[in-house]
Parts: C-alpha cells; sequence; structure tokens
C-alpha cells in the first residue's frame, strides 16, 4: 500500500493532468478518461481514510488555482463604472 503522502502526490499529478487537458482543449473521451481516474483515486483515499474530504477539496482548489489561476480576482472601480 503506498503512504499517504505519495497518494496525495499521485492525485496531484492526475489532476494536473486532467486540468491542463480541459484548458487545452482535449477531447471529450478522453477527459472523461482523465476526470473518472481522478475520481477513483479521490474515492479510493475515502474508502481506506488516507485522506479526508476537506483534505481533498483543499488539493483540487490549490491545483485548480495552480493551473488556471484564481478563483476570483479584485476589480478596481475603474473597471466596473466602465
Amino acid at each position: 500500500m503506498r503512504s499517504k503522502t505519495e497518494a496525495m502526490a499521485g492525485l496531484r499529478r492526475m489532476l494536473h493532468d486532467m486540468l491542463t487537458a480541459r484548458e487545452g482543449g482535449e477531447s471529450a473521451p478522453r477527459l472523461a478518461r482523465a476526470k473518472g481516474c481522478v475520481d477513483g483515486a479521490m474515492r479510493a483515499l475515502l474508502d481506506s481514510g488516507q485522506a479526508t474530504r476537506q483534505e481533498l477539496l483543499e488539493l483540487v482548489a490549490a491545483e485548480r488555482a495552480r493551473v488556471s489561476g484564481p478563483a476570483t480576482a479584485e476589480l478596481c472601480a475603474a473597471s466596473v463604472s466602465a
């Protein structure tokens, strides 16, 4: 059995690959396969007790921000009124 650190690192790589494929406009079947692999890895971590739901949510949010940038950004008053 892999350690939690190794399992989380593997999940991070799979998430990065999936998010990069999504950003790159990968075909639907390939993207669906990548999402299925990520989903299965997350389910295995939850079922084995190696990770909590909160840990996985934080990992996904961090990886999404790394690939796609922050989810929100501050707007200055000039750009709102324009």
